[in-house]
């Protein structure tokens, strides 16, 4: 298992069709940046998933119409306190509402996902802020225009640049998949009251050089088969004990080329060859070239298999884009394997930096085909090439049609793509 696990309910998927025959409607809510990742629920109990990104809900089904939750802090480098917090708010819709400067700055919202924390049948929406500042779940009154969403810190510091929610536990909640203090691990909530600040599990010794507030690259998933999602980074994979002990046993794979400056962005764990073992995929640096997939062998180890890299011909279809900071899996032509949905992040450090900073934000869906004989191919799709990935970038049935969609929040804006 290697999604966050949805608050949605799962649709029924159609009839598997051709890659030519799948095709997306954009729908543009806004070229305003508020955030780096953007998700979906249905937060009003209207039947219709709507749109969190940044600050603001879009209310779906039309997304025309958008409402403040919260508000960004005022400055980054003072956190906002609880009794800040709604004064904060008001400033904010009573006429302060500047999105940040894509150009010059960063957003507070790094990424964002909806689940119901309260258990009280409403869906909540938690935002991973900035890369070393606080994660906070923000409560869902029921409906709209309630003003500013009770706001919960559960975490005080949370490492890595692609944190996400995970069960790591098998115990069907989700966990915070971070790291924080130097130490690779995870934290997780009290469930008799998720209100409380959060607990966090290491798994790994000290190394603050190694893992500070902007390590690139994290992911889970059972990689050995044993029915325990385990914890990866570039350098490998830490093995889940039975039970859980405060050190994991690393197992060291490439999963990126150490001569790689950063490193990847969310690492997906799947079987991609359908030959019943877990493979890994991930980007070799979330900030210039690179992607492959990682194919575990029947004494796991890993090959490499290329899929892109600094020239055309570095992949097999001819195919480069840069700054992967980004990746999700879903079943988008509903032939039962999941699918590689992934892009280039748009000025993540400015228009001056990175590779390739002003080339076109592209969107791709790369199309999963197994041979039968222990091979894949992975077929790149252009979605679009005026929008790009930012941090997160989230697939899901948005319009509860059967079919998957996908949502990216920006440095371009915030997009809709609904598959035809």
């Amino acid at each position: 298992m290697n999604k966050i696990i949805s608050p949605l309910l799962a649709a029924v998927l159609p009839l598997a069709a051709s890659a030519a025959d799948v095709s997306f409607k954009k729908i543009t809510l806004t070229r305003e940046f508020w955030g780096e990742g953007a998700h979906f629920a249905d937060f009003d109990g209207d039947g219709q998933n709507d749109i969190c990104c940044g600050p603001f809900i879009w209310w779906g089904p039309e997304f025309k119409l958008r409402t403040a939750y919260s508000a960004p802090k005022p400055d980054r480098a003072k956190p906002v306190t609880d009794e800040q917090y709604l004064p904060n708010y008001e400033a904010f819709t009573k006429g302060a509402q500047k999105p940040y400067d894509g150009e010059k700055g960063y957003s507070d919202y790094f990424l964002i996902y909806a689940y119901d924390f309260n258990n009280d049948g409403k869906q909540d929406i938690i935002v991973f802020s900035w890369p070393g500042d606080i994660t906070a779940w923000y409560e869902n009154p029921g409906k709209r225009d309630a003003g500013a969403w009770k706001r919960h810190v559960i975490f005080d510091v949370t490492d890595n640049e692609s944190p996400m929610l995970g069960d790591l536990s098998g115990d069907g909640k989700p966990e915070l998949v971070c790291h924080t203090g130097g130490r690779l691990g995870y934290a997780s909530l009290d469930w008799s009251d998720t209100t409380k600040p959060a607990t966090y599990h290491a798994i790994s010794k000290p190394d603050i050089k190694k893992y500070f507030r902007y390590t690139h690259g994290y992911g889970f998933g059972d990689v050995n088969g044993d029915g325990r999602p385990d914890i990866l980074d570039k350098e490998g994979w830490r093995e889940q004990p039975a039970p859980a002990s405060e050190e994991w046993v690393f197992h060291p794979v490439p999963f990126a080329p150490a001569t790689m400056p950063h490193g990847p962005s969310q690492m997906q764990v799947y079987d991609v060859n359908g030959d019943g073992k877990n493979d890994v995929i991930a980007s070799w640096d979330a900030h210039g070239y690179g992607l492959a997939w990682n194919e575990q062998k029947a004494d796991g180890s890993f090959v490499s298999h290329q899929l892109m890299g600094e020239t055309p011909g570095q992949s097999p279809h001819g195919v480069k884009f840069t700054q992967l900071h980004a990746t999700d899996m879903a079943d988008i032509n509903g032939d039962g394997v999941k699918d590689l949905i992934t892009g280039k992040r748009f000025w993540a450090h400015g228009p001056n930096k990175d590779a390739e900073p002003g080339a076109p934000a592209v969107l791709y869906w790369f199309e999963i085909k197994r041979d039968g004989k222990g091979g894949a191919d992975f077929i790149p799709h252009q979605i679009d090439d005026d929008s790009g990935v930012g941090t997160q970038v989230s697939a899901g049935d948005v319009n509860k049609d059967g079919k998957q969609d996908v949502i990216v929040g920006n440095k371009k804006g915030v997009f809709v793509f609904l598959q035809q």
